[in-house]
């Protein structure tokens, strides 16, 4: 976003080891162990996502009936500061270590988990969400940085679509393992993430290896950050409050104004600073702008997808937590294999026409959806067919995307890259989630929850269709439009 600059900041340090041919190989038992440890903690990030949405409405009913609005926070709270903290903490890691910057993601992420565990109300699990946040926020751009030092180059593209296969993984055992979870106790939900992080604490301070860090560089737009988080935040404010206050109300219309001040204010910050949050000169390499885009309107609606599914099961159906779990989990169970193996795909078509494909197949899963779903619980010929189209449609469009952007920019933008795509993402899931609680608002009896809910998956279905049209923009032919 940076259009002031002719100088783009200097290379991320993991991406230059990378590249470097002084930085030493490790010996392949290293190298493998760096790959399960730094798998491991993408894991828990990622799965904790979908635990927490079967939770949602086990989260009302511990809580004293807490409404959807509030307890939508649960949610944007850890995404908004995930979006905000992602660049700024991948800056940090360059100058003090990305094995340091792992290792206390890491550690913040554990600790933040069993504070969620022993949250008395919503307000300190609010909070907790948000420090849990800040730990996934060193661990994600980190965790690629160091895969990135174990991979020749040839491999990167690959590697790239395997760490982003990771989120698949946790997404298709993420249901299952949530409902289980949230039978016995929602706090579940967060403790089981303790034990992962303590193992992969141990371990990691023993194998995974220590780049030396490249303090020359300017210190991160700490400022940039917070009008981030700010303006995101009175977004996400406005959206959900807007059914309860009115459109029209002052204070939605305070909490707009305030997020046009506070993101032009963010935009300056990204075009002055040596270091910004964004380096707006990625935004004027096409492929990686448009894929980056494509990929925010995506998440958009896959946010909407995955609350609506399961609010959809479990407070119009009656599903107990697991049976929700079990009824969600085939569409994320398709996406891993698609996202490894749909490289032939991409090569053959480009990936502006997969991706495209891929959104267009996740519209249609919602549309059916919207035209099938009744009051009455008919789950194989009714909600199982639009799970699996949706789940392949995220498998042939998110990692593509992903993809399209990480290899539109140098080797030595990798690891800024990936993080700018990152946090557009988690800023689409914050609008998806405040979207729908803002159409589905507080419906009365079940037709008028049928209502709601079809609203909620034509406007997500549109979305994917706009996804669609800007992954069509995508280039071809080329390897910055083509990952494989």
């Amino acid at each position: 976003m940076t259009v002031g600059k002719s100088n783009p900041p200097p290379p991320a340090p993991a991406a230059r080891a990378a590249a470097s041919p002084s930085a030493s190989a490790p010996s392949p038992p290293t190298s493998r162990a760096t790959v399960w440890i730094i798998s491991a903690g993408v894991f828990v990030v990622n799965l904790d996502l979908f635990i927490v949405n079967v939770a949602v409405p086990a989260l009302g009913d511990a809580f004293d009936g807490t409404s959807l609005a509030s307890l939508s926070w649960v949610l944007n709270a850890y995404a908004i500061v995930f979006a905000a903290l992602l660049v700024v903490a991948g800056r940090l890691a360059d100058r003090y270590g990305h094995r340091r910057g792992f290792l206390l993601g890491l550690a913040v992420f554990t600790v933040a988990s069993a504070l969620c565990a022993l949250a008395p109300g919503v307000g300190w699990l609010v909070a907790a969400r948000a420090l849990q946040a800040a730990g996934a926020a060193a661990l994600m751009p980190t965790s690629l940085a160091l895969l990135l030092v174990n991979t020749p180059a040839e491999r990167r593209p690959r590697a790239i679509r395997s760490w982003a296969a990771i989120g698949g993984i946790a997404a298709g055992l993420g249901p299952v393992v949530g409902g289980v979870l949230v039978e016995a106790d929602w706090r579940w939900v967060f403790l089981v993430n303790v034990p992962v992080g303590v193992i992969g604490l141990l371990m990691g301070a023993r194998l995974l290896p220590d780049a030396r860090p490249h303090r020359e560089g300017p210190f991160p737009d700490l400022v940039g950050a917070v009008l981030l988080t700010l303006a995101i935040g009175a977004l996400a404010l406005a959206l959900v409050k807007a059914d309860a206050w009115g459109w029209s109300s002052p204070r939605v219309l305070v909490a707009l104004v305030a997020t046009a001040v506070l993101a032009a204010g963010f935009w300056m910050r990204s075009a002055r600073h040596p270091a910004p949050v964004v380096e707006l000169p990625m935004l004027r390499t096409p492929v990686f702008a448009t894929a980056t885009l494509a990929a925010l309107l995506f998440t958009v609606a896959f946010a909407a997808m995955l609350l609506t599914s399961v609010l959809w099961c479990q407070q119009v159906w009656g599903y107990s937590a697991i049976r929700t779990g079990l009824a969600v989990a085939p569409g994320p169970l398709v996406v891993p294999a698609l996202a490894v193996l749909s490289g032939p795909v991409v090569r053959r078509l480009g990936a502006g026409r997969t991706a495209a494909v891929g959104c267009l197949l996740f519209a249609a899963g919602l549309a059916w959806w919207a035209v099938a779903l009744g009051t009455a619980p008919a789950y194989a010929s009714d909600f199982l067919p639009g799970m699996l189209v949706t789940g392949i449609g995220v498998g042939l469009a998110l990692p593509t995307l992903v993809g399209a952007a990480a290899a539109a920019l140098p080797p030595t933008r990798f690891a800024t890259g990936s993080a700018v795509t990152t946090m557009a993402r988690q800023t689409g899931s914050v609008l998806g989630v405040a979207l729908m609680v803002t159409l589905l608002g507080a419906p009365d009896g079940p037709g008028e929850a049928l209502d709601a809910f079809r609203h909620g998956w034509w406007a997500a279905a549109a979305t994917a269709v706009l996804a669609a049209v800007a992954a069509l923009t995508l280039r071809r032919p080329g390897a910055a439009s083509d990952p494989a």
